[in-house]
């Protein structure tokens, strides 16, 4: 079924009341416009990708760019933080779903962000119902009912909502512009700004987003005019907006100075989105043979590539008054396991202290019961302080070789890691096709990035025939055995969805050419 209330737009999704609480004529036209007027854009910036990619797979090892050099040694501030967005010392993420949102909120953090990227499974009720939950959180009307009869409701002080909409290689296929699917970012981040945006302000807030996955300025760029034009169309005061950046990408760890620079009317920090940064070394450097991960358990936030990239954000960061957030701690206590829940806790804990002891503002954290854990590691360091922006850390001094170095010593391939990666991925990939994105997979929150890791890992080793610690080479017949025997231990293909996300896994680790993103093919499978 399909609708057409504005020229040249489609809504090919069902139209449920929700779809058209949330589309209408109004709402359509304005992510109309801004996908008319930007997408040529974005599509050039996924070609130059694309180009750079050949660059790298021919062995090229990518650096500081040479004309940007006077942005890096300039003297420019970002814009002063909100009242709200100037305490960020602990942060919840998750998916845009009822209940979660209101757990988040009421949690203790000082931020929530939102999700409609990779901790949400973008099924058509999922990105439409977000919507709805998002204006509802705002207008603090949100509410959920238990079937037990439990009900959920916003407690009065609540964290600071910000938004992550998904990056500039997606699409939203429900809705079409011209006959092509519109930009899920454009969709996405103009959904929420058409509906929100003036709400937001007249709260004393206003509009704040994580913008993932940048590779280039060029895309922060592209990131920046799309503000002014919103804000512009919206009526509302440029500089409303304001976008933290997830440094998830090698290439955006080499330019996230030039990133900064180019929304700094609109900036508001950067974030060490550390499970994509690792995906984005193993896919830039896929077909290099000298640059092969080893078991993800073994790159840890102190391996010296990954220390190299934080402790730069956070010098960049404070160097032009912009706040530094540390990656995620994906460690999730269970309550009904006492054992669990205390090495989930001290985990936790040894993670942030290196974050704020490195100098960062806040950090992340994937669940309510790590948030008093986390507030008591950041109130040692803060006190009554909302950050730590006067710690330049002028002794970081790190060369672009430092980032793209990614030996890990005395690391290694083993057999139990390559399992975990099977493993980890299917169970993922099952929980995405049944509309779930964050999942609890071996007490670890999993979202689409460490599914990301663990195939492009398997595509790597089996591409270049790495050895496992014991000698045996990684095959494709070895990935096949094991594949087995891993679906084996979580019920066969006849549970759930395993047998679409074994064939899914098998297009991404079997594929004579690296799928630059498992979203890509998986969206085809969900409604």
């Amino acid at each position: 079924m399909s609708q057409t209330t504005v020229a040249g737009v489609e809504v090919v999704g069902t139209i449920s009341p929700a779809v058209t609480e949330v589309l209408t004529p109004a709402a359509l036209a304005f992510v109309a416009t801004l996908h008319r007027t930007f997408n040529l854009r974005r599509l050039e910036l996924l070609a130059a990708r694309q180009a750079r990619q050949k660059r790298f797979d021919a062995g090229e090892i990518p650096g500081f760019l040479p004309e940007t050099s006077a942005i890096r040694t300039g003297d420019w501030q970002v814009a002063p933080a909100p009242a709200d967005l100037n305490d960020r010392r602990v942060e919840i993420t998750g998916p845009t779903e009822r209940k979660m949102m209101i757990n988040a909120l009421n949690s203790g953090a000082k931020v929530f962000m939102g999700d409609f990227e990779d901790a949400l499974s973008p099924t058509w009720d999922n990105v439409i119902m977000g919507q709805i939950n998002c204006s509802d959180a705002i207008r603090r009307t949100i509410s959920f009912e238990n079937p037990d009869g439990k009900r959920y409701t916003l407690n009065d002080t609540v964290a600071t909502l910000l938004v992550r909409p998904r990056g500039w290689h997606l699409v939203e296929k429900h809705v079409l512009v011209d006959g092509v699917p519109i930009s899920a970012s454009l969709f996405d981040f103009g959904l929420y700004m058409f509906r929100n945006a003036q709400e937001l302000l007249a709260r004393g807030s206003g509009p704040y987003f994580y913008l993932p996955k940048l590779e280039s300025h060029l895309e922060a760029r592209l990131w920046n005019d799309v503000f002014v034009a919103a804000q512009d169309a919206l009526g509302i005061p440029q500089g409303s907006i304001r976008a933290t950046v997830l440094i998830e990408t090698i290439l955006g760890a080499l330019e996230m100075e030039e990133i900064l620079y180019e929304l700094r009317d609109h900036a508001a920090g950067l974030n060490a989105g550390r499970w994509d940064y690792i995906f984005s070394v193993i896919k830039k450097f896929a077909r290099n043979e000298r640059q092969i991960l080893p078991d993800r358990a073994q790159v840890t936030m102190t391996v010296p590539f990954m220390r190299a990239y934080t402790e730069r954000m956070v010098h960049v960061c404070h160097k032009h008054g912009a706040h530094a957030i540390g990656g995620m701690a994906a460690f999730i206590p269970n309550r009904r396991d006492p054992i669990v829940t205390e090495n989930a806790l001290r985990k936790v804990r040894e993670d942030k202290l290196r974050e704020f002891g490195d100098g960062c503002d806040g950090t992340w954290v994937a669940h309510p019961d790590l948030v008093p854990t986390v507030l008591e590691v950041a109130n040692n360091y803060l006190g009554e302080r909302p950050n730590q922006k006067d710690r330049l850390r002028e002794d970081v001094q790190v060369t672009d070789s430092q980032i793209t170095d990614i030996n890990v010593p005395g690391g290694a391939i083993t057999d139990a890691g390559l399992r975990l990666n099977i493993s980890v991925a299917l169970q993922y990939m099952n929980a995405w096709l049944l509309g779930n994105g964050a999942a609890a997979i071996n007490n670890l929150m999993e979202d689409a990035a460490t599914a990301e890791i663990s195939r492009s890992q398997i595509w790597q080793w089996i591409h270049h025939g790495a050895a496992l610690d014991d000698g045996r080479p990684v095959t494709r017949e070895l990935y096949a055995r094991l594949r087995e025997e891993e679906l084996a231990k979580l019920g066969g293909r006849s549970v759930d969805r395993y047998a679409e996300a074994a064939e899914i896994l098998d297009k991404l680790c079997l594929s004579d050419d690296f799928i630059e993103f498992l979203t890509l093919i998986a969206y085809d499978y969900l409604d």
